[in-house]
């Protein structure tokens, strides 16, 4: 039935500026308050990248965006994951992780009992940034950098993990991935093919590859704002972020 209701009974989050669950998140809505900041040094040399004149082959042309806080922080342990593979999983998927967990407790629903449910995982993700990483390092590579930088494996560590039984994938629609995530999860509500869902998606910024790209295009904000439906409006900001809702 297309028109059967769906209700959200929970939300899992990490957002820029410290936002670690819904209620920090709506506080932050309610402040108006801006969270951009310059680019952190352990994601990429910002300074070295950074020219203010734009498409200027190589450079950026904003050093501003949205960046979480400890993307380096993770209870491997709490999920069944061995210290190797650990430092192997993109933190895109340990956000994934945590935010699913999170959404479940907030929605009241006990992991135990959710085995060998029909509940689905759909999962928006566009970027890999830390396979980039990863595979620089040759000698290194082994399987579980394939599972733990693979996007096809988000969603199905997290189905894996819990011990769904339901329809269970990665959507890679760029910037509606998590948008396309939901509607995806929606349809399968309603079609019967699940009774619960999980959906949301993930972003990481490690590299500085898209930045320099659409600096090309001038499609940055010189100041790091969005400016959505103004006169004033020059370009967007990039930002990490992660949000998962049952």
């Amino acid at each position: 039935d297309e028109n059967l209701p769906v209700a959200i009974i929970g939300i899992g989050c990490r957002f820029p500026g410290g936002v670690n669950n819904p209620d920090q998140f709506w506080e932050l809505l309610c402040l108006g308050k801006s969270v951009i900041r310059e680019v952190p040094a352990d994601r990429f040399d910002a300074g070295k990248l950074y020219n203010p004149v734009p498409a200027v082959p190589g450079k950026i042309m904003s050093r501003w965006g949205g960046f979480l806080d400890d993307i380096d922080k993770f209870d491997a342990a709490c999920f069944g994951i061995s210290p190797r593979e650990a430092v192997r999983l993109d933190p895109q998927q340990r956000l994934l992780l945590k935010t699913a967990w999170e959404a479940l407790e907030d929605g009241g629903q006990a992991s135990e009992n959710l085995n060998e449910t029909d509940t689905g995982v759909f999962v928006g993700m566009w970027l890999n940034d830390y396979e980039a990483r990863l595979f620089n390092a040759t000698r290194q590579t082994d399987f579980y950098m394939t599972t733990g930088t693979g996007r096809y494996a988000a969603s199905g560590r997290i189905s894996n993990f819990f011990g769904f039984e339901g329809p269970s994938f990665t959507i890679d629609a760029a910037c509606a991935s998590s948008l396309v995530a939901v509607h995806l999860a929606c349809q399968s509500l309603r079609s019967g093919e699940c009774s619960m869902a999980l959906a949301g998606g993930s972003n990481v910024i490690l590299q500085p590859q898209i930045t320099i790209a659409y600096s090309q295009s001038k499609m940055m904000a010189p100041d790091g704002h969005c400016k959505f439906g103004d006169a004033k409006a020059d370009g967007y900001v990039r930002s990490e972020g992660a949000g998962v809702v049952l």
